[in-house]
């Protein structure tokens, strides 16, 4: 399985470098500057084959790639003929104007950025399938005894949040998406407390990742409503519709408070209290085993599904792309929490490793399911990792596709091309800080694997 997920991973990288690429290559053939060779991944190549003037590679290394043009990194000659007074070759990258580099350099992330609102469209196009749950909370006070946000704001255990910050909330994910979105902020916040509207204002703290957090857990009613087969549950003799009541003598009115009665131990036996038709019983469960505090009965609990309607192509367009300028919009935004203080950096950066096994992780979770979820499943982050991708390509940073723009667009005011010094000293500076980046990264995706 693991090497499953890793696979994906790897094609899922692939796919979204290969997008990224692909818009250098088009803008560098459209602009009339020559393509020597294009690679997916890095190292000796496995395969190689030339086409007419460029050479098509596949690299030992499957994460990466690149667009190599002619005399792409022959900074010298064109100072040379600059001074010279001479004509660099036709097809050249630096005989090429400014402009045109600009260009070039931009289609590599406006590509991602345009892939990304193809797969969200073809998404709204056919509606979506959305699994979440209500906007119901459980306080995270009532399971280990701290004190949050939630409390100081005076939110209690059953309240329904319908509205923060003038925005509408109809589910779980919603108030998350509102809460990490704004730490140290104070919200406005609205819930419907037992029927009574009242109106609060919470000030979320801010956790180790830089998002917002103000300490509660989604309410779902312990019902059974599906079991897996040879699981505890089934052998225990539970069936769908059963409402679990309690646990080891423990009152259970939420799904999350099997946290609370298994933060300190973690029984491979127990028993259960559940009614089936209005009569209280009991249930022996034997072999469980744990995921964190929760076990793992083989139970299924309610979760809200639905799909949303289909668009028309012009609409399903339109929605594809307020959601890719939205992500990317919450990705810059999310950015600028990493300057916080109190940032754990080592939860917060992420290498390719990680990211390749989260990204297979998710998908091989979704084929688990179905051929069409994983599908569903790959498509999705793969537009959520292309946005990243290009938001972190369009950097100010020295050898990202940012830096580059600002070179060529500080050719174009000056009138005249920057001495190979100073361009060799960006360079140089952008290698360090990518490469100082990525050690860090790697370090601690090797911390996060040893910790699993």
């Amino acid at each position: 399985m693991t090497a499953l997920k890793i696979a994906l991973g790897l094609l899922g990288l692939g796919i979204v470098v290969f997008i990224h690429e692909l818009g250098h290559f088009l803008a560098a053939r459209l602009v009339g500057i020559d393509v020597e060779a294009f690679s997916i991944g890095w190292g000796k190549p496995l395969v190689k084959k030339k086409i007419g003037t460029v050479e098509y590679r596949l690299g030992f290394f499957p994460m990466g790639g690149y667009c190599k043009m002619r005399g792409d990194d022959d900074y010298e000659k064109i100072w040379d003929s600059h001074r010279n007074g001479e004509i660099l070759p036709a097809g050249s990258f630096f005989a090429a104007r400014p402009w045109k580099r600009i260009i070039v350099a931009l289609s590599g992330p406006l590509f991602n950025f345009l892939f990304a609102i193809i797969v969200l469209s073809a998404f709204w196009g056919r509606g979506i399938e959305i699994q979440t749950l209500e906007n119901r909370i459980v306080l995270l006070s009532d399971i280990d005894g701290s004190s949050n946000p939630s409390d100081q704001g005076g939110l209690k255990s059953g309240d329904r949040i319908i509205e923060i910050n003038g925005k509408e909330i109809n589910n779980y994910s919603d108030i998350q998406e509102n809460i990490a979105l704004n730490p140290g902020r104070d919200l406005p916040i609205k819930v419907n407390r037992n029927g009574e509207i009242l109106s609060l204002i919470i000030q979320p703290a801010m956790n180790p990742n830089g998002a917002g957090k103000i300490g509660v857990y989604y309410w779902a009613t312990p019902q059974v409503m599906a079991i897996r087969q040879d699981s505890a549950a089934e052998k225990a003799g539970l069936q769908t519709r059963d409402l679990l009541v309690s646990v080891e003598g423990q009152e259970l009115p939420y799904t999350v408070a099997f946290y609370k009665i298994f933060k300190d131990y973690k029984p491979s036996h127990f028993s259960v209290e559940f009614l089936r038709n209005g009569i209280k019983q009991t249930a022996e469960l034997n072999d469980v085993e744990f995921s964190g505090d929760f076990p793992d009965m083989g139970i299924e609990f309610p979760t809200i599904r639905y799909k949303t309607p289909a668009l028309s192509p012009i609409g399903a367009l339109a929605r594809g792309s307020r959601e890719a300028a939205k992500t990317l919009a919450i990705s810059i935004k999310s950015l600028g929490l990493l300057f916080k203080k109190g940032i754990d950096y080592t939860q917060t950066v992420s290498g390719p490793a990680r990211i390749t096994y989260i990204m297979g992780e998710v998908t091989a979770g979704g084929f688990s399911e179905s051929i069409k979820t994983g599908l569903s499943s790959l498509l999705n982050i793969l537009a959520l990792i292309s946005i990243a991708l290009c938001m972190m390509n369009l950097l100010p940073l020295p050898i990202l596709d940012g830096g580059m723009i600002i070179l060529y667009i500080t050719e174009m005011i000056r009138r005249r091309p920057i001495h190979p010094k100073a361009i060799s000293v960006f360079q140089t500076t952008g290698i360090a800080i990518i490469a100082s980046l990525m050690i860090f990264a790697v370090f601690n995706d090797i911390l996060f694997f040893a910790n699993r």
